[in-house]
Formats: structure tokens, sequence, C-alpha cells
């Protein structure tokens, strides 16, 4: 990390790998992360901190579960949602979209509990950015 201001548009052109964050800048402990998506990610849950989405391009969906059943939230370019810690959710991108994340610094993408992932998901807790 620097202490120069940092361009997004230009940190998102630095990569093309799908679910696959870079960390941008850290806030305290927590990372701010970004990464572009396409399709579905996994059913996975943080048992210890919220999990913070801004969408930068595109839309981004975000399926949660709770006791009341399931529910889907959409977030289009510009809207922000943080999902609850414990709340079992799923990111997905028809069109595909590139986010913004504030997630605790250590946090693995695919959460503490997920369902099997998909081969193109992989767990990560974020990469430095070239």
């Amino acid at each position: 990390m620097n202490n120069e201001p940092l361009s997004l548009t230009a940190a998102l052109d630095t990569f093309d790998e799908l679910w696959d964050p870079r960390i941008v800048a850290q806030v305290n402990d927590y990372d701010v992360r970004i990464a572009k998506v396409a399709g579905e990610f996994a059913w996975h849950s943080h048992a210890d901190t919220d999990e913070f989405f801004l969408v930068l391009q595109g839309e981004l969906r975000i399926g949660l579960r709770g006791e009341d059943g399931e529910r889907e939230v959409v977030l289009p370019k510009g809207s922000i949602f943080v999902v609850p810690r414990g709340v079992e959710h799923k990111p997905s991108s028809a069109d595909g979209a590139s986010i913004l994340m504030f997630e605790l610094t250590g946090t693995v993408n695919t959460g503490d509990q997920h369902e099997q992932l998909p081969a193109h998901l992989k767990s990560t807790t974020g990469r430095a950015l070239r």
C-alpha cells in the first residue's frame, strides 16, 4: 500500500480474473478489496464479520438465506449493501460487475462455511494489487 491516490478504474484494468479480489488499501483492521465478478459465487457465510459491497460497474445480485427464507437484493452501479455477520449469502452477476468490498483482514472470500465450491472459484484472503 502507498500514500498516493489510487484510481480504481486503473486498478481494475490490471487484472482479468473473476471472483479473485485484490487488496487496494487497508483501513485499520480491514482490507479494501476490488473484484471483477460474473456468473455465480457459492452460498457462504462469515461468522465473525459483516461484509460491505459497493458496485462500481454493472449490477450485483446477492441472494440471502435467513430464518425468514430466501430473498435477493439487487445492487445497480453506485449501490451499497452490508451482509451482516453469520448471514448466508450468494453474490452473482449475469452480465458481469466490478465491486469494492470492506472485509476484516484475513477474511476468506468463501467464508467459514460454504457449499462445495465450483471449479471457477478459489478460496483467498485477497491478493495484493500488482
